[in-house]
């Protein structure tokens, strides 16, 4: 690596990094019933494990994220990883005190198992034959991955939106393994509004003549099915005034209307945007089969309440929800905290006033990292 290119790199940086691939030995039993085998977790780590092997934190994605949290896979990456603004040196998952892994969930197309994978029986990729999972199938397969990197328990488990729904059911699966957890903008189940925006998604993608009943791999994939999907849940991530502020009614490359329906507002094409940009780099059956993992969490269901679910608790909490997000909004989470407190939980709770709605936790650094310093203290 050449000079130059070192003082490219920020000082608060983990620097370049590289994704590591983790092979499970034998089946993953999975709460459908069946099971799942030759499973590779991708996964990246950040700082120094200890000799203690007790300052690791585990940091969990949400539904279109993988496992390159922080640091850049080369010195002309465009962007850092998804949470950058979090980990690094002297960030609120300061690299200099804490290891930090991520990995890519199952059921991901970043590196870990998933539909687009070989099946170990047919030599093809799975497409639909790929089993349901779950978030509790998620979070087992993280356990694996942790008792293969030696640690006993997660200094801290900490993830925004799906990823707060990991933290959580971390807490709950794995009580004794968990000494802080952290989940952000998130819920313990997924509203009927919010099932009726996957619900739409997955359509949108199933409908799309290309993917041929998920078998597309080799061919033409589902893209315009996939690209609405996306578009349709950007639009959940984003607040009514971040609209507004950063859209309003401008249009795009014109000073009148073009009388037609090629996309003209700034909005309109904002939002294609973000749907070719992300048919570039998932896969439309990962984006299935998670947001059915996501429709199927509920982390008070078999054991009748929420609150009831929380009794094996161990964890100190830091619960974060956002003003403007109507996703999960700060109702969802206050019924977390309820939960936790009705148990005698140590829990500390925050609103943070923000105009970013949903995807605030993956903008408002400050505030975030004020929060979270004063928790890991």
């Amino acid at each position: 690596m050449s000079q130059s290119t070192v003082t490219q790199i920020p000082s608060d940086s983990v620097g370049l990094v590289q994704t590591q691939y983790f092979q499970m030995d034998g089946m993953l039993a999975l709460e459908s019933g069946q099971e799942l085998g030759a499973i590779t977790l991708a996964y990246e780590t950040y700082g120094t494990l200890n000799a203690a092997k007790d300052n690791a934190i585990l940091v969990v994605h949400a539904l279109s994220g993988d496992a390159h949290a922080a640091g850049r896979h080369a010195p002309d990456d465009k962007e850092p990883g998804w949470w950058d603004m979090m980990i690094g040196p002297g960030k609120a998952f300061d690299t200099s005190r804490y290891f930090v892994v991520c990995s890519n969930v199952i059921g991901g197309c970043m590196g870990s198992t998933g539909p687009g994978s070989s099946n170990p029986t047919t030599h093809e990729p799975y497409a639909m034959d790929f089993p349901i999972i779950t978030i509790g199938d998620m979070v087992n397969a993280q356990r694996h991955l942790m008792e293969y990197l030696g640690i006993e328990r997660w200094y801290a488990v900490a993830g925004g939106s799906m990823g707060g729904m990991q933290a959580l059911q971390w807490a709950v699966a794995y009580p004794e393994r968990v000494e802080r957890c952290i989940p952000i903008a998130t819920t313990h189940r997924l509203s009927a509004q919010s099932i009726a925006f996957d619900t739409v998604a997955r359509a949108a993608i199933m409908s799309d003549p290309n993917w041929a009943e998920g078998r597309y791999y080799g061919n033409a994939t589902p893209a315009n099915g996939l690209a609405v999907a996306r578009m349709i849940g950007h639009i959940t991530y984003l607040s009514e005034q971040s609209m507004h502020d950063k859209f309003g009614r401008n249009l795009r490359n014109a000073e009148a209307y073009t009388w037609g329906f090629t996309p003209e507002f700034s909005v309109e094409t904002y939002l294609h945007y973000k749907g070719d940009s992300f048919v570039k780099r998932f896969d439309a059956n990962s984006y299935l089969y998670i947001t059915k993992a996501m429709d199927y969490f509920d982390l008070g269901g078999q054991a009748g309440s929420l609150a009831q679910a929380m009794e094996g608790v161990q964890s100190r909490f830091l619960v974060i929800s956002f003003s403007s997000d109507w996703l999960f909004p700060t109702t969802q989470s206050r019924e977390i905290v309820r939960a936790l407190r009705w148990n005698g939980v140590d829990v500390s709770f925050m609103e943070v006033e923000s105009p970013y709605g949903h995807d605030a936790f993956l903008k408002e650094a400050d505030e975030i990292t004020k929060l979270i310093n004063g928790f890991m203290r």
